[in-house]
This record gives structure tokens, C-alpha cells and sequence, in this order.
């Protein structure tokens, strides 16, 4: 039987993390579908507006070697999208591991005989950092404008 895996994420400002998850994903399928959550999935289901436009998420993700196919993820509802791509391996992040909404995830999709397998996060570098980061250099940039703006006031005075 073909392993078809499905490796769901958002790809937004893309990292060594997302690179380590594909990798991983792909040495335990014959076949690696890369799902790239929807703007609109990402806002609704992580209270987060991505950075990168999804067609650009996609591109990207579809141009890594590991991933076989990138898919457009409408939903947040892996068991609709299971009926969609009939993948029989679902990857994740082992911060998943033992959480309510990974124990749903293996019940809903252990129902239909895909196996649920766990790697090891990437800490250092995530996406949530470097938004994190994005955020305060735009802070500081502002404040520094807003001084500038202020001298150049003074001066004129």
C-alpha cells in the first residue's frame, strides 16, 4: 500500500522549522501532500492574519523538494479534507501530542485508518517569533519616525 501523507500547516513566514517538519514527513510517506492553510483558516481558527498571501505560501511550499503536491486547506476540518486527498498518515508537531485537540484529531481520523504521527517541534525558530519580532522592529521604526517628525517640528519653530 502507497503512504500518502498530508502534512497540514499555515507556511507563513516560512522557516527551519517548516523545512525539518517536511523532511521528517516525507522520509515516512511514498507520497507528501504539503496542506497550506487558507488565509481565512488562519484568521478564524489562529486569530492570526499571515503575512505571506496564500498563493505565494503555496508556491513556495510546492517548490520544496520533499513535498510531492501543496494543497489549498479551505477548512480547518481535517476529516473533510481527509475525504477530499484520502492521505493515510497525518503529521504534526509533538506540541500536538496528548492535547485535546490532537486527541480529537487521532479519534476523527483513527475512525477512517489514518495513522497520526508526531515530530519534534522546532523551538527555536517559529513562526509566532518571528511575527513577534516583525511586530517590534515595526514598533521601533514608528517611534523613530515619530522623533524624527517631532525634531523636525522643534526646528522649524
Amino acid at each position: 500500500m502507497i503512504r500518502i501523507g498530508y502534512a497540514p500547516g499555515a507556511y507563513d513566514l516560512f522557516h527551519i522549522g517548516h523545512v525539518n517538519l517536511l523532511r521528517r514527513a516525507k522520509e515516512h510517506c511514498d507520497y507528501l501532500i504539503a496542506g497550506v492553510a487558507s488565509d481565512e483558516v488562519l484568521i478564524k481558527h489562529k486569530g492570526v492574519t499571515p503575512v505571506i498571501p496564500l498563493t505565494e505560501r503555496l508556491e513556495i511550499v510546492r517548490n520544496v523538494r520533499f513535498v510531492d503536491a501543496a494543497y489549498a486547506a479551505m477548512t480547518n476540518d481535517k476529516l473533510q479534507i481527509w475525504q477530499d486527498l484520502r492521505f493515510n498518515v497525518l503529521f504534526k508537531g509533538d506540541d500536538w501530542r496528548g492535547t485535546e485537540k490532537g486527541d480529537k484529531l487521532e479519534r476523527d481520523l483513527g475512525a477512517v485508518g489514518v495513522e497520526i504521527v508526531y515530530f519534534p517541534y522546532t523551538l527555536s525558530t517559529s513562526s509566532s517569533a518571528l511575527r513577534k519580532t516583525l511586530h517590534t522592529i515595526d514598533m521601533l521604526a514608528s517611534q523613530s519616525a515619530a522623533a524624527v517628525n517631532l525634531a523636525e517640528v522643534a526646528r522649524a519653530a
